[in-house]
Order: structure tokens, then C-alpha cells, then sequence
């Protein structure tokens, strides 16, 4: 924890990894009568509210204000945003020593010697994410509760050799969404549910939840999320930001709790694709320890900012994925302006209503549990013979005793992952190499060769559904899935909104393609401007 004047508050944010304190705790903010809209509206009004990394460069570089007191003004919104006021508890825990490291900073800067073009930003990273330092790592689950890993992953180093200030980790689907049956989005073990800040009773969508709110809320200008299939267009979806899941292997996966080594990454979540592809620019590179990062060597950007060009639309051929329209009309409508306006830029866009086979997700489903066991059991070794959890059966048994963690879900995947062979059986290889084949070669590049496309568009997914502990998550409608399979780039721009939910539209395409993604979205944001900040409703007006 971070220190100030307000000792009471720190101690309680502490109290939150003690169990006892946590069931009730979690007992009492659900029976709490939820906010009165009016008296959020003082929330919206946060100086940085807009800011982005080019603005408070800028702002440093002409004195207005240090790198101490710009972290302590952000140490201040997570305290009175997520913990007090409307209570998005989207952060699992504070990085006692950010003060310490902006005043490190602020010495630099003041020397002529700053580290890169990150130096003194604010940075939120999922907690799924390694980092050696006084925070922990716990993939939201009780069963990691206090565990330090032993090295920054190789996302935690980048960020602090280019001068960000990782100065929390957030909240997240516990083991990124992938424990059990009827799950709802945001909800951990160790750290309970993370509320939307547009309207507070929906869903922030997963499991990069805490990340999305985060960003969302001002509580930081960049956040890193990670996905398998959703979790960071998902939750930029739900929270009204810009998402970046780039193509596997493009940013090491080293140090990050693993589901699939075949479809996992980390990526940038801000409020601008300008920040996005800022961001992304630091975190690519290749990484010995994570082999996928050997295939992106002649494929990584320097800068991704270069590739972000207004006139981007022009003369370019774009693919509608239709699937996920008919489900919802109030989206199809801004889809369909998105669609003119992209015409209206000199685009030319055809339909598609097919891009993978049709037994894509059940291989897909079959190589992340085989690859889920391998990972997981990998992970835990890395933590070292004091390790609280060394085995996929300990964890298992582990959740068997807690009193919370299967209070609201089951552990099913843990169990059937469990129940596979090594990586070395035939039956991993054969489904591996059908779900590639299906969700590339016949898939994705397969469509795109066809019609001679530059990239595909579709609704990112509809407007948040109300949290449901009971039920699980209520997915409407969603594009995530021939990207993430293929392990291909996606990228997620706030498209309008639904009500007072924000909705977003998706850009993807072939390995590698993340410049042309870049110029094509980045002309559509531009253009259209959609983005609005969160007001922090009790509920959907409409």
C-alpha cells in the first residue's frame, strides 16, 4: 500500500487478503444500497481525465507539475474512485513503493536522462502478470494470495526500462476466466466483483476487467490486459477504450500465468490508439524464454505510431464478418453508420458470413486445456520451492477447502485440464495442428487471399449485460474468436453507444498486419470520435 495521512484507509485495503475480512466484507458491499446517480457526478471531473501520454510528457517537460505529484494525484482517484465513491474495485492491490519510484523518476528527468518515452506514466497491469517486486501476483485466486514471483515478467521490464510506473495491478476473472462453469466477468476469489463505470450494476466484461475499468475510470493513462479469446476486446468493449491484442508471439508471454501457449498474449488497453500503439511499441521484442517471440524477429515495428494515418480508409478493401449481426438491432444500427462512414473514406467493404470450419471452437477448447495443465504446472515451478501452490492438483484441492472460491462457480476446467496427457501425445499434436490449419490456412488468410482483403470489421460485442452471480456471464453477441484461434491481431475502437453502454467495432486480419490494422482504425476513430467518458451510473436509464 501506498502511504499517506489516511492510515484507516490503508489498513482496510490491506485487510482485503484476509479471508474472514474478505467473505464479509464482499457480504456487506453487496447488501449496500448502490449510489445515488447524482452524487457521482462529482467523479467525472478529474483533471486527467483526458490525458494522454503525448499531454503529460508535454506537462512535465514544462514544469507544471512532477512526476511525485502526478502519481499521488492518480494514487488519490483509485482511492476515492475504486475503493470509496462508486467502488469499481478494479484493483486488486496499490504499489506501495510508486512514490518512491515517481521521486527515482522525477530525479532522472530532472538530470536530462530520462528512460524512454513511457518515463513517469501511470501504468495499471493485470495481475495475472508477473512482477518482482512488494506487490503480489495472484491471478485473482485466493490460492496465490501473498505469492512473489521471482523475476518482473518480461511485459513488468519493458515497461519500467522505458520509465512507467507500474502503480497497481488490477482485478481480473479469476485465472483469466478459465476455472469453471457460469463464471461472471470481473469476479475474483481474493478481490470480488469490478463493477462497469458506465452504469455500475453491469458487467465489465473479462477477464481483462480490472484493466479495462481502470483505464476507463482515469485511474491510470495505459493498462495491460492479456487474452486467450476476448479478454482485452471484451472488456475495452464493456468499458468504452481501445484495445490492442496483437498477434502471438509479438510480445513475450514470460512471467505471465498461462492458459495457452498457442493463444495467449498481453496488450494495451488506453483511452486513444495513439497510446495504444505508443505502448505496443515498447512491449514487442524477441524473448528467449518464450519461443513464440522468435517468429515475430522480422516482423516487430519500432514504432507503431508511424502507421497511424488519417486518410487510412482510402482504397482499402474491408471484409464485414456478419455472424454477430442480427442479434442485436440497436447495434447493427452503429454498425452500419460505421460501415458508411468507412465507404464515405474511399473503402470498399463486402460481406462475409463464414471465416473458419465449423469444429474450430471445440479443437480450440481441447488444445487450451492440454496447454492449460503444461502452463500451469510450468508457472508454479517458476515460483520456486517455497511456492504456496507447486501443482495443477494442489490448486485443485486447494479450492476444494476455501470458503469463497467455488462459492459462486465451479473449477471444472482446472479439472478436465487436470485429466489430460503431456504435450507430447498424439492427440495433442493432431488437435493442435487441425485448429491452426482450420482457423489459418482455411481460415482467415484462406478468406482474406480470396477477396483480396486488407482487414475484416465486425461488432466487437453488444452493450454490457447486468452482473449476474447466479447465472454467469450473458454474452450477446461477440467477434473475438477467428482471431484469437488463429492467434492473429485484433484491435477494438469505441464504435457509440447503446443507452449509456458504450460498444465497439473490431479490425483484424493476418499475422503480422498490425500496421495496416493501425491505419485503418485509427482513420475510423478520427473520424467518428465516439468515445465518451464514463459517468458512473447506478443504473441503465433507458
Amino acid at each position: 500500500m501506498y502511504s499517506n495521512n489516511n492510515s484507516m484507509k490503508n489498513n482496510l485495503r490491506l485487510l482485503k487478503f484476509h479471508p474472514i475480512i474478505l467473505f464479509y466484507c464482499f457480504f456487506l458491499i453487496s447488501c449496500k444500497t448502490e449510489p445515488n446517480q447524482q452524487d457521482n457526478s462529482s467523479l467525472t471531473h478529474f483533471s486527467f481525465e483526458n490525458a494522454t501520454v503525448e499531454s503529460i510528457q508535454n506537462s512535465l517537460k514544462n514544469g507544471e507539475f512532477t512526476i511525485t505529484e502526478l502519481t499521488q494525484k492518480y494514487l488519490n482517484r483509485i482511492e476515492e474512485i475504486d475503493t470509496e465513491g462508486p467502488q469499481l474495485n478494479s484493483i486488486i492491490q496499490v504499489n506501495p513503493d510508486a512514490l518512491s519510484i515517481a521521486k527515482q523518476l522525477d530525479t532522472e528527468l530532472q538530470a536530462g536522462k530520462p528512460r524512454g518515452v513511457l518515463h513517469g506514466i501511470p501504468v495499471i497491469i493485470k495481475d495475472n502478470i508477473d512482477t518482482h517486486d512488494n506487490m503480489f501476483t495472484t491471478a485473482g485466486s485466493r490460492a496465490l494470495e501473498g505469492s512473489k514471483p521471482l523475476q518482473d515478467s518480461e511485459v513488468a521490464k519493458k515497461l519500467r526500462e522505458a520509465g512507467a510506473i507500474v502503480i497497481a495491478k488490477a482485478n481480473l476473472s479469476e485465472w483469466a476466466n478459465f476455472r469453471g462453469e457460469l463464471s461472471s466477468s470481473g469476479w475474483s476469489g481474493i478481490n470480488g466483483q469490478t463493477k462497469n463505470p458506465y452504469v455500475l450494476d453491469r458487467n465489465p466484461c473479462g477477464s481483462s476487467a480490472g484493466s479495462g475499468v481502470a483505464v476507463s475510470a482515469g485511474l491510470s493513462i495505459i493498462a495491460i490486459g492479456t487474452e486467450t479469446n476476448g479478454s482485452i476486446v471484451c472488456p475495452s468493449n464493456a468499458n468504452g477504450v481501445v484495445g490492442i491484442k496483437p498477434t502471438v508471439g509479438l510480445i513475450s508471454r514470460s512471467g505471465i500465468i498461462p492458459i495457452s501457449f498457442t493463444q495467449d498474449t498481453a496488450g494495451p488497453m488506453t483511452r486513444t490508439l495513439t497510446d495504444a500503439a505508443l505502448c505496443l511499441s515498447i512491449l514487442t521484442g524477441v524473448d528467449s524464454t518464450d519461443t513464440k517471440t522468435l517468429e515475430s524477429e522480422n516482423h516487430i515495428q519500432k514504432d507503431y505510431t508511424q502507421f497511424l494515418n488519417i486518410n487510412g480508409l482510402k482504397g482499402k478493401k474491408i471484409g464485414i464478418y456478419t455472424p454477430p449481426l442480427g442479434n442485436n438491432f440497436k447495434v447493427d444500427t452503429l454498425f452500419n453508420n460505421a460501415v458508411k462512414y468507412m465507404k464515405s473514406q474511399g473503402a470498399t467493404l463486402i460481406e462475409i458470413d463464414k471465416i473458419t470450419e465449423n469444429n474450430i471452437g471445440a479443437l480450440s477448447f481441447q488444445v487450451m486445456l492440454y496447454e492449460y495443465k503444461d502452463g500451469l504446472n510450468k508457472y508454479f515451478k517458476s515460483l520456486g520451492p517455497n511456492a504456496k501452490i507447486k501443482s495443477l492438483t494442489e490448486l485443485i484441492e486447494f479450492n476444494k477447502k476455501d470458503s469463497i472460491e467455488l462459492a459462486f462457480y465451479n473449477q471444472r476446467y482446472l479439472e478436465m485440464a487436470q485429466e489430460k496427457e503431456g504435450l507430447a501425445a498424439d492427440n495433442y499434436k493432431e488437435t493442435l495442428a487441425a485448429m491452426l490449419k482450420g482457423s489459418r490456412e482455411n481460415g482467415i488468410d484462406k478468406v482474406m487471399n480470396e477477396d483480396g482483403l486488407d482487414a475484416i470489421i465486425s461488432p466487437t460485442g453488444g452493450p454490457a449485460w447486468k452482473t449476474d452471480h447466479l447465472n454467469g456471464d450473458s454474452f450477446g453477441l461477440g467477434s473475438s474468436s477467428p482471431a484469437a484461434r488463429a492467434g492473429y491481431p485484433n484491435i477494438t475502437i469505441p464504435m457509440g453507444f447503446v443507452g449509456n453502454l458504450p460498444v465497439g467495432i473490431s479490425f483484424f486480419g493476418r499475422a503480422w498486419s498490425e500496421p495496416i490494422l493501425l491505419e485503418i482504425a485509427y482513420a475510423y476513430e478520427q473520424g467518428t470520435n465516439h468515445r465518451k467518458a464514463p459517468q458512473f451510473l447506478a443504473h441503465e436509464s433507458n
